[in-house]
């Protein structure tokens, strides 16, 4: 079941995607809830029965159609940051050392785990205004989105499932010079604009646990990355217990869990976005985001 963010007659509302994903259900006309519910207050509040509710709902033709409304990130304001997981593929552990200019930056041991400030999270086909005054070097990151469904401290790997709400596609767009400069991540990751993650939540159930999927990003119609999760170097019940271990992770919490080789930053001629440039990002089963620089 694919869930959406999307404004309709000048209002932000939650639904459900049929399943040809041509019209929309309204979560809030299946479950009696209000109208203005966000996601993250879904995901809060939602239980086994409100989802199988949706679920069933998603199998008939919806009331509007999805070329009426303005699909969103499926959560605009993240109730936190946004959890990373740096370098985990092996594949991209070399072009990080190469990009940062660090010839001592070796495969981590353990994972490396950092914030991404969101104020706002772009949605599919926004626009992303490159603060280029500021660094030139701006990359794309395609990346798997694991979104948090139940408060959990503490938890075993073979007990993540059941903490997971479901996952969607997210681009860690990132300043490499700021990066480079502040010798840590959290500025060069965390300019206004530079998260984008949609173009909706898949739930949990539609896919096999650990998750197996592609990932893949495109710049202007060109493949830059293609790999597949099965490759991390720490899956996502790994990523899940790990972060969980003496830390609360809250519903609505999203974890970015890394991206594979391919970045712009890894290239011996760097290709940095630029205004006009079109970035894809795509996990199959789950969809496409695009975004265009500006």
């Amino acid at each position: 079941m694919k869930l959406i963010t999307f404004e309709y007659e000048g209002k932000q509302q939650i639904g459900v995607l049929s399943e040809d994903g041509r019209t929309i259900v309204r979560v809030c006309d299946v479950l009696g809830l209000p109208a203005d519910l966000t996601m993250t207050e879904f995901i809060q509040r939602h239980g086994e029965d409100d989802l199988a509710a949706l679920k069933k709902a998603s199998e008939c033709a919806g009331t509007i159609e999805t070329r009426a409304v303005r699909t969103l990130s499926p959560i605009p304001r993240p109730i936190h940051d946004v959890l990373c997981v740096g370098v985990n593929y092996a594949s991209h552990v070399e072009e990080t050392r190469h990009g940062l200019k660090d010839q001592k930056f070796q495969r981590p041991e353990k994972s490396i785990y950092f914030g991404k400030r969101a104020v706002e999270i772009q949605g599919p086909d926004a626009e992303i205004q490159g603060r280029f005054d500021l660094d030139e070097e701006m990359d794309y990151e395609a990346e798997l989105a694991v979104i948090i469904g139940r408060r959990c401290r503490d938890v075993a790997p073979e007990d993540t499932e059941e903490c997971i709400f479901g996952y969607s596609v997210f681009n860690d767009l990132s300043s490499r010079k700021l990066q480079r400069l502040h010798k840590q991540w959290l500025r060069g990751k965390s300019l206004d604009g530079y998260t984008a993650m949609g173009p909706v939540i898949l739930t949990r159930d539609e896919l096999p646990y650990p998750i197996e999927a592609d990932v893949i990003s495109r710049v202007n119609g060109e493949e830059r990355q293609h790999s597949n999760t099965r490759l991390f170097l720490n899956d996502v019940p790994g990523i899940v217990s790990d972060l969980s271990m003496g830390m609360t992770l809250e519903p609505g919490d999203i974890i970015a869990t890394g991206t594979p080789a391919g970045v712009a930053m890894g290239m011996d001629e760097p290709k940095w976005l630029k205004p006009g440039d079109v970035v894809e990002c795509e996990i199959p089963p789950i969809g496409v985001l695009r975004n265009r620089i500006r």
